[in-house]
């Protein structure tokens, strides 16, 4: 059971370590960016097609409606040919109607091409909506992120300066001094015992000497006295 339960431990351990890594606000902001930018690129792909597609069917429609045009003016110079006699009235009659069945045909074309046109238009004004929309996240988080990564390098100097701090509360700082103030009142107790232990080791015939010398110095200087009298002859009488 001890070895399950410490494998089990770990688990959790390296499953709350993943958590705190998904978690971490730089690096989900970062990944969202660049979704975002890829949503962006694909957005702005999309948006070239299909402006692509809606020009094409700008052009078909123009075109139809040109060819449509060219059919009905060949119908008509047709017919005045045929009433000026250059050709078959019955033979202008049937190239008329081929070229206005063509004009016909080329009108309707020209009409799908710009209902097509129109959509495709559409469509493009609401992936231009989209792909503002996606800048303007980018642009947005990415000031997020500026001010994200300023408040945690902040926040780290701040922690840094004031972890320092309690570890210098920490090691006792104050508490070092107070024993290194303690050290030396002792030492200086200690000196100042040496001093009263050697004053009163001095010996009885130090003491001695020490009186006798200090008595003998006097009695010569007494009798160095009397002798300088006697030999001025500065008698008893005076």
């Amino acid at each position: 059971m001890g070895i399950f339960s410490r494998m089990f431990k770990m688990g959790q351990a390296e499953a709350h370590s993943a958590l705190d890594k998904l978690e971490d606000p730089i690096k989900l902001t970062e990944q969202g960016i660049r979704d975002l930018k890829k949503d962006l690129d694909e957005s702005l792909k999309a948006l070239a097609e299909v402006k692509a597609m809606a020009i094409r069917a700008r052009n078909e429609a123009e075109n139809n409606k040109k060819k449509a045009t060219d059919y009905e003016q060949k119908a008509m110079l047709i017919l005045k040919k045929a009433q000026s006699g250059g050709i078959d009235a019955a033979e202008a009659d049937r190239l008329a109607g081929e070229a206005l069945v063509k004009k016909d045909e080329c009108a309707q074309a020209a009409a799908r091409s710009l209902d097509e046109q129109n959509r495709f238009e559409n469509s493009v004004s609401q992936l231009d909506v989209n792909v503002k929309k996606i800048r303007s996240n980018i642009s947005h988080y990415e000031n997020e992120l500026k001010t994200l990564k300023a408040r945690v390098k902040v926040s780290s100097a701040t922690q840094k300066l004031n972890k320092q701090l309690a570890q210098i509360d920490s090691t006792g700082t104050v508490s070092m001094l107070e024993r290194m103030k303690e050290k030396v009142e002792q030492e200086e107790a200690l000196a100042e015992s040496y001093g009263d232990i050697a004053n009163e080791s001095r010996s009885l015939d130090e003491e001695l000497d020490s009186a006798i010398g200090a008595g003998a110095s006097e009695l010569k200087a007494s009798d160095d006295l009397a002798a300088l009298k006697a030999k001025m002859g500065l008698g008893k009488s005076e």
